[in-house]
């Protein structure tokens, strides 16, 4: 590679990163510190390993724990026991982790670790404050989940921090494809610390019973707000003084002596706890500023299990006008909601009229040479071998500014962005989300980049508008509740 490639790249990086100074913490790392974890398994085998040799601290910020992960249970107990310094703190959502009650659910699985170990385990559940009164009695498990969930992913074990969309549930650990980015950074995993930590004060505290549930909920008179359920404009005020100082730039450490190559920001959206959250305004300058020299055209691919981006940002997609951009979703044979009964079983066709609309708009824009859609599919959900997919994000390769006989090294992304976002509307209005935006002119970790993305593209096929014209795939009549559907619980699991 030219010794002029990596100058160049940090250039093109300062165009973006000069402002997300303003709007993020920035962390510095090496690029080493950075480990892209491939698969399922290799996810659960790398969790389970940093949580048995867990000296001080375990932090698991999740949407639920599935109640028969009986496994990560023991992992965590036999940590437990194994250094009784260890403390452990659980951050789930309140309606999914209890949908199951009085049956086996979330928070009975883990109300047992606090029986044995007392203070030294917290288990604490989110409440939306958008779901109260009687419209939280009438409105029935499931459907509730579309007012607003807890939707970050952080999984910290002392010094490192899992960045991922992936939910702690035996298909997340075996069939059901994400991302999954171990960040090796005491400062990143003591931020993210803090945000877990600042969510679980407003979150309902668990606590073991001799009762067929097996816990209490209840909320602490400690926390810095009342409950949302009982005041729930007070909640949001107190929720929004309590959390926005953990999100500001000024919550960047003091960069290391050591010149790095590399920059993380978190960037969350945790409205509407906080309408001046992060995570839209980062994204936001990130693809505007493609559209614009020196970045233009960069290529990116953008990704989401659920494809149903907002209008504002499928616009600043189609604004970039890239030299290529590729957006990859899943086939309905690996959508999560596949087979599923009742009424989210029509959730794959909604997705699948969504993204017939997203080519036509494509198309209108005169973009049909230069983007593409991709559908994942590796097998069919329900049968032997069958996946779901589940990844999201985006990355960003910047122009060459090498002649065309050395671009093969320039293919790679500088950028990437990675976390529990699902871009949709409800991501930006109703939930809780942490992602990082990862910026690198390190050849070797945009080369990792760029495997990742062809290793997500492996089982993806490009899709036309004709492709939605075969009868297998036309949506019948149902779609109409089915977008309705997508509105209420796109992006919820």
């Amino acid at each position: 590679m030219s010794s002029s490639t990596p100058q160049s790249q940090a250039s093109m990086l300062a165009t973006i990163t000069t402002d997300l100074d303003k709007i993020a913490p920035r962390f510095e790392v090496q690029p080493e510190q950075i480990e892209i974890l491939k698969t399922p398994s290799e996810f659960y085998d790398t969790l389970k390993d940093k949580i048995s040799k867990a000296q001080s601290r375990i932090y698991l910020s999740t949407l639920y724990i599935g109640k028969t992960e009986h496994d990560l249970i023991t992992a965590i107990r036999t940590a437990l026991l194994a250094n009784p310094t260890l403390t452990v703190s659980f951050l789930t959502d309140a309606l999914r982790g209890t949908r199951e009650t009085p049956n086996a659910s979330c928070a009975s699985l883990l109300a047992p670790l606090i029986a044995e170990f007392g203070s030294r385990v917290e288990v604490r559940m989110f409440h939306t404050p958008n779901l109260t009164g009687l419209r939280k009695k009438v409105i029935p498990n499931r459907i509730n989940e579309g007012w607003g969930l807890q939707h970050m992913k952080l999984y910290g074990v002392d010094d490192e921090v899992i960045m991922s969309g992936a939910n702690l549930s035996s298909d997340y650990f075996t069939n059901r494809q994400d991302r999954y980015h171990l960040l090796k950074d005491a400062r990143l995993a003591a931020y993210f610390a803090k945000i877990h930590a600042g969510v679980c004060a407003l979150s309902f505290d668990i606590q073991p019973t001799d009762t067929q549930a097996g816990y209490s909920m209840t909320w602490p008179t400690s926390n810095p707000a009342p409950s949302p359920l009982a005041s729930p404009s007070a909640f949001k005020k107190a929720a929004a003084a309590h959390l926005s100082p953990l999100l500001t730039p000024s919550n960047s450490p003091t960069p290391n002596t050591t010149k790095a190559n590399t920059t993380i920001y978190p960037i969350l959206s945790l409205v509407p706890l906080l309408p001046s959250s992060t995570e839209l305004p980062a994204l936001t300058h990130i693809l505007t500023s493609l559209s614009k020299p020196p970045l233009h055209p960069s290529s990116w691919t953008f990704t989401a299990g659920y494809f149903n981006m907002t209008p504002a940002f499928r616009r600043l997609l189609l604004h970039t006008s890239p030299a290529s951009g590729t957006v990859l979703t899943a086939h309905p044979f690996a959508n999560g909601f596949f087979g599923s009964k009742g009424v989210s079983g029509m959730l794959p066709d909604a997705y699948t009229h969504l993204s017939k609309m997203f080519l036509g708009k494509v198309r209108h824009a005169g973009l049909a040479d230069s983007i593409a859609l991709k559908e994942w599919q590796r097998g069919k959900v329900g049968e032997d071998g069958g996946w779901t997919y589940h990844a999201k994000g985006l990355w960003v390769t910047f122009p060459s500014a090498q002649p065309a006989a050395e671009k093969a090294d320039e293919e790679d992304p500088s950028l990437t962005v990675v976390g529990s976002s699902n871009y949709t509307k409800r991501s930006y209005e109703l939930d809780l989300e942490a992602n990082v935006v990862i910026a690198t002119s390190d050849p070797g970790l945009r080369r990792r980049l760029g495997e990742e993305v062809k290793r997500l593209g492996e089982y993806a096929h490009q899709v036309d508008e004709s492709e939605f014209e075969k009868p297998e795939r036309k949506v019948g009549v149902s779609v109409r509740l089915s977008m309705w559907l997508v509105r209420v619980l796109g992006g919820a699991l």
